[in-house]
């Protein structure tokens, strides 16, 4: 059993230098990108207590949540599942701008259990979160932002899905269903379970009954928002929904916009306009984002909300950013000054240079070097790094 002190739980891996350089680079790269666009950096604490950590989040959120006691004050305490709370929490109650905030982030999370097959439980989330402007032009400026950094991270984004949660809101609403009712249909509508639907609306009265079985087909290109118009009833918040999906439509035209409004993750978090981004590679979602306005009232001060994130381990794995597995170069043994110097210049140009220690002749590829610095007289040229 000696050697099983080395295992690692269940979902949880070391990252190795090669991804780890990738996801590093990524991780500059997206930075750097939601900086261009006026995006500030926060960095949430890991821990909070519960009450502060979970205050307005679903249940689901709860579940997923590692909690602990704090040995200094015997209070819960709880490490982070998702890191938007925590920066609606810091937009709503430290910064407190007049105007708008713009933020951004990354940082680790970890869950109790696993999200889907093979999936980690320590996503390292990155994400961008505006505040403060409650109309489309906000939520056309985020996914236009996702738009760039996924093109930025070298993904080839297939579509954007666009929905959003007024629509089935307001046919459980009209419907009268009872809580656990509605939270069933709810996960019906997601999975598609159009049987499993059929049956939970069975006693529901016209025209919201066939306006709720409808929902699971209304998914595809534009054309999804007219059909919508015509086999949804004239209710007031549905209207709004549907105008709102038209205008980012137009907005958004020069993207691959599809609509899907059984789309409903999030639900008892988000508010408005939600959406997700698929690529070729990836099974599920590699970004999610919605409008979450009023959230941040649990904290004291309520905002128009609006942003996305994603997963930078999942997003290394499908991208290989210009420059990440760039090599090395190594600087031999001897050493003197003008190697030295020499090694200076040529990381001030952005080039990785190993330091050689003598005795390890044959092992250099194994540390990334790929190339060598030669001496011809009195310049130094770069050769390539020949060995067994």
């Amino acid at each position: 059993m000696a050697n099983q002190r080395w295992l690692l739980p269940e979902a949880i891996e070391d990252v190795l230098p090669r991804d780890a350089t990738r996801i590093e680079f990524l991780r500059r790269s997206l930075l750097d990108e939601f900086s261009r666009h006026g995006y500030d950096f926060v960095i949430p604490p890991l821990l909070e207590y519960v009450e502060s950590l979970l205050t307005g989040s679903s249940h689901d959120l709860d579940l997923r949540t590692f909690k602990l006691v704090d040995q200094l004050s015997g209070r819960s305490m709880g490490v982070r599942a998702d890191i938007t709370p925590q920066v609606a929490r810091i937009d709503a109650h430290l910064l407190n701008r007049k105007g708008v905030a713009r933020l951004c982030y990354c940082g680790s999370t970890l869950h109790t259990l696993p999200a889907g097959f093979n999936a980690t439980r320590e996503p390292l989330q990155i994400g961008a979160e505006l505040y403060g402007h409650a109309g489309l032009e906000a939520d056309i400026e985020v996914i236009r932002l996702l738009a760039a950094a996924l093109n930025s991270s070298n993904i080839a984004t297939s579509r954007f899905d666009l929905g959003h949660v007024a629509v089935f809101r307001a046919l459980a609403q009209k419907a009268g269903l009872a809580a656990g009712a509605e939270e069933e249909l709810f996960d019906a509508l997601q999975g598609k379970d159009v049987p499993t639907v059929r049956e939970l609306v069975a006693r529901v009265p016209e025209p919201v009954r066939s306006a709720l079985l409808a929902l699971p087909e209304l998914y595809g290109d534009r054309r999804v928002l007219a059909r919508a118009a015509q086999v949804l009833p004239a209710l007031p918040e549905i209207a709004v929904a549907l105008s709102d999906l038209h205008r980012i439509a137009e907005a958004l035209s020069d993207l691959p916009l599809s609509f899907d409004l059984a789309d409903l993750r999030g639900y008892h978090y988000h508010s408005g306009v939600v959406f997700a981004a698929y690529c070729a590679g990836s099974a599920g979602a590699v970004a999610l984002g919605g409008r979450y306005d009023d959230f941040g009232r649990t904290y004291g001060r309520a905002r128009a909300a609006t942003g996305f994130s994603m997963d930078l381990r999942e997003l290394a794995r499908l991208s290989l950013p210009d420059g990440a597995a760039r090599g090395a170069i190594l600087a031999p043994w001897p050493e003197d000054d003008a190697l030295h110097a020499e090694a200076l210049r040529l990381r001030a140009q952005g080039e990785r240079v190993v330091l050689a220690l003598p005795g390890h002749e044959g092992t250099w590829r194994e540390a990334g070097c790929d190339r060598i610095l030669v001496r011809s007289g009195d310049d130094w040229i770069i050769e390539s790094l020949k060995e067994d």
